[in-house]
């Protein structure tokens, strides 16, 4: 078995594509600019449905344009790829408006909450992949430095076949009361552990989910104006046999808080955590084991991560390995764990729900 530590580090291609940002909240600020900084990614344009934030963004982060609109900016022959740093709501209008200006597409998480939208989606995504326009997602936490590592030693085979994954939330939630978190229901399922799932479902691809278990419920002292639950419990099981178990248990208190995950397999077992400085993975197989030096945090690296994936999948001419086609696995799950919580935790029995590969995505070996 191979000793060597695969490069888990963001990559990109030579020339970095011009990106054209949609959307200058605090997500913009806080995590892609400073990442695209850092990983040189010139960004030309900026858009908003408030001027003054796409200004002020703009003269903070040295952004050359400031467009009027989404129109202007799609007509700007220095956007290669569209930034979608929106939410949810008219996401997949925005991207088709993309895809008609031949524009590649990095959307922000979750890419759709609503099942109904899935089949404009689908529409969507054919035309793109049609006219040779990449449309990937920013699910970041995938370039998390531990969670990256994880994912590639999975596939390398350095643990067997997966039998069971399980993570554990030990850290304050960010602020959610008075937020628009208010009015997405089950938000924590729907939203917040979305990074979760996605992780998940990509160390259990090549199976079928045949079932999801979800629940919520609000805390101890969990206060009043925190209109949503700080508590879920998700179990998610496959055909192969394996399952995975996400549990948050509200906002912990914790001196030395993150999110502690252990991933076991036929030969052995990684254990590692991402969050609030406690990055760590450690390979347990043959009686040894074997402790990881991590280069970078999730924040920010993992937005450099799903922006270098797309960039050197368009220059590649393949599919990234975020691609929104491999991600609507993500989006399936998350609406069956919405669907079972919403019904006091029944286990739903999604319909072919397969977990395709990324490297079945991307055309990698």
């Amino acid at each position: 078995m191979s000793t060597e530590v695969p490069a888990y580090r963001p990559t990109f291609p030579e020339r970095r594509l011009g990106v054209g940002l949609v959307g200058a909240g605090a997500i913009a600020r806080t995590a892609h600019l400073p990442a695209y900084r850092a990983w040189d990614v010139p960004v030309v344009a900026v858009t908003s449905r408030t001027a003054a934030d796409a200004e002020a963004l703009a003269a903070d982060f040295g952004i050359e344009t400031v467009h009027e609109s989404l129109d202007a900016l799609l007509a700007d022959p220095r956007v290669e790829v569209v930034d979608l740093a929106t939410g949810p709501v008219g996401r997949v209008e925005l991207i088709a408006a993309a895809v008609a200006a031949g524009k590649h597409v990095l959307a922000q998480k979750p890419l759709v909450s609503d099942a109904s939208e899935l089949p404009r989606l689908a529409g969507v995504l054919a035309e793109a992949r049609a006219k040779g326009v990449r449309v990937a997602v920013n699910q970041n936490a995938r370039w998390a430095p531990a969670w990256r590592l994880a994912t590639l030693l999975i596939r390398e085979g350095r643990i067997g076949d997966v039998v069971g994954v399980t993570h554990l939330h030990d850290k304050p939630l960010p602020p959610l009361a008075g937020t628009p978190f208010d009015d997405v229901p089950h938000m924590l399922l729907n939203d917040y552990l979305v990074h979760w799932i996605d992780i998940t479902r990509c160390w259990l691809e090549g199976s079928t989910v045949v079932g999801v278990t979800a629940s919520d419920h609000r805390v101890p002292a969990q206060p009043v104006a925190a209109r949503n639950p700080w508590g879920a419990d998700l179990r998610i099981d496959v055909s192969s046999g394996a399952s995975a178990s996400i549990r948050i248990v509200g906002s912990a208190v914790a001196s030395a808080g993150g999110c502690p995950f252990w991933i076991h397999g036929t030969e052995g077992t990684l254990r590692g955590s991402v969050l609030l400085g406690s990055d760590r993975l450690t390979l347990d197989r043959d009686g040894d084991s074997t402790d990881f030096v991590l280069e970078g945090q999730w924040f920010t690296d993992g937005f450099a991560g799903a922006m270098g994936e797309l960039q050197s999948a368009v220059v590649g001419r393949r599919e990234p390995e975020n691609a929104a086609e491999h991600v609507v696995a993500t989006v399936r799950t998350t609406i069956a764990a919405v669907e079972s919580a919403a019904r006091g935790g029944i286990p739903v029995h999604p319909v072919d729900l397969e977990l395709t590969t990324a490297r079945e995505m991307s055309g990698a070996a």
